[in-house]
């Protein structure tokens, strides 16, 4: 009881002291406001990245796997090597869709950009996608209007083809798209179906711009000899290592290469995305953590400096204190509140800044998210930044012989 009276009355005078000196206070906390607005500023924007990833992420399926001829994070010589392999075929596709056992869809799938017209609209480089009916299953879309792809149609190469959701807006300016023929290059294709919205992906492809035809309506029309992918779906994420090496058998198979040999093709992941994120983020967090410390120390020196001002126009007070029985914890506890209490003022001052430029970046720009995982860090960074500076002050105050103290001015 003894001690957190002790507590009571350090907190009490460091609140006095601060009050009496709110200028010098205030200009004090000045290098721990920039440092809290600079670390909850990154961990709000880390947070709002972590957010958009996992959506992106979302929209590729967990577990799907995408065969192609070359991986999707290359260095430059890799890329170069990988560009003399075979391409992925149609015909690797449907060998795969007889071979493979542990999976729950194969959807080859091919791409290539052309104009996109609707009697007298028109739009450039749209990307136009050669898929299957089974890429509802590999990627996880929905339909809003209409339909998708049926086995029908891309078995039978019907000139048919959905919309994405952004496409559809564009092109047709409130029309229903459905029913009506649009033109993709020279040919003429029906409009079955428009996707639901389902945003960017690693805010580059958009999947919302786009035209999906039968793969072999794509042969016939667009391009007869496509560099292609097959995207393949798992039955289920606890086969996922099963999945791969089992792709991997059996594309060596199909591809014919002997045991010696290396894979002439790329079986792509999520993994790969999660750890070039993972990379990504601990490079800004780092840097982050960088300038927030170079602002934290300046204030932290501020805030000594303060302090030892504090204590020296303060002795005489000191000294009283200790001649009618105040201990040293008692002295070095005042002084490390008072400390404390203008870090946390300034800490809170930074998390107010940071809580409104998150608003403003999320409205204008990204979005960005302080959880309250963020606002605790930042309140204990406050206060132990506080500590660390106000200890040597405090520490000589509380060393202070009180026969010394009392003959100060």
């Amino acid at each position: 009881m003894k001690f957190l009276s002790e507590i009571r009355e350090g907190l009490g005078i460091s609140w006095d002291a601060v009050r009496a000196n709110k200028m010098r206070s205030a200009l004090a906390t000045i290098g721990i406001i920039i440092g809290i607005v600079t670390v909850t500023l990154m961990g709000a924007a880390i947070n709002g990245l972590n957010q958009a990833f996992v959506n992106s992420l979302s929209a590729m399926g967990g577990d799907t796997f995408f065969v192609s001829r070359s991986s999707w994070f290359d260095t430059y010589d890799e890329y170069l090597k990988e560009q003399k392999r075979r391409p992925i075929r149609p015909e690797d596709a449907a060998a795969l869709t007889r071979q493979a056992t542990l999976v729950s869809a194969i959807d080859p799938e091919a791409e290539d950009y052309e104009t996109v017209k609707y009697k007298t609209r028109s739009l450039d480089a749209v990307d136009i996608v050669g898929t299957t009916s089974d890429n509802l299953i590999t990627t996880g879309a929905s339909v809003a209007q209409g339909r998708f792809l049926t086995s029908g149609d891309t078995e039978g190469g019907q000139p048919v083809c959905v919309l994405g959701s952004e496409l559809a807006t564009n092109l047709f300016r409130g029309e229903s798209p459905l029913g009506k023929h649009i033109k993709i290059g020279d040919h003429s294709f029906l409009v079955v179906g428009v996707l639901q919205k389902r945003g960017n992906l690693f805010g580059s492809m958009d999947l919302d711009d786009r035209v999906i035809i039968p793969f072999r309506e794509f042969l016939a029309e667009i391009w007869s000899r496509p560099n292609m992918m097959i995207e393949v779906k798992a039955n289920g994420l606890a086969q996922l290592a099963e999945t791969q090496e089992e792709l991997r058998q059996v594309m060596r198979h199909i591809r014919h290469l002997r045991p010696e040999d290396p894979d002439d093709f790329a079986i792509n992941q999520q993994e790969q995305f999660v750890k070039l994120f993972h990379e990504q983020t601990a490079v800004i967090a780092a840097i982050g953590l960088f300038i927030t410390s170079l602002a934290l120390f300046v204030g932290g020196i501020g805030i000594m400096n303060i302090m030892f001002v504090s204590v020296a126009e303060r002795t005489r007070e000191i000294g009283v204190r200790k001649a009618i029985g105040a201990k040293r914890r008692t002295i070095l506890l005042q002084f490390l509140a008072e400390a404390a209490s203008i870090c946390l003022g300034g800490g809170l001052i930074g998390l107010a800044i940071a809580w409104l430029t998150t608003l403003a970046v999320t409205h204008f720009l990204f979005t960005a998210t302080m959880s309250w995982e963020i606002v605790v860090i930042a309140i204990i960074v406050s206060l132990l930044t506080g500590v660390v500076s106000g200890f040597l002050p405090a520490w000589r105050a509380a060393r202070m012989d009180p026969v010394e103290a009392l003959r100060s001015e």
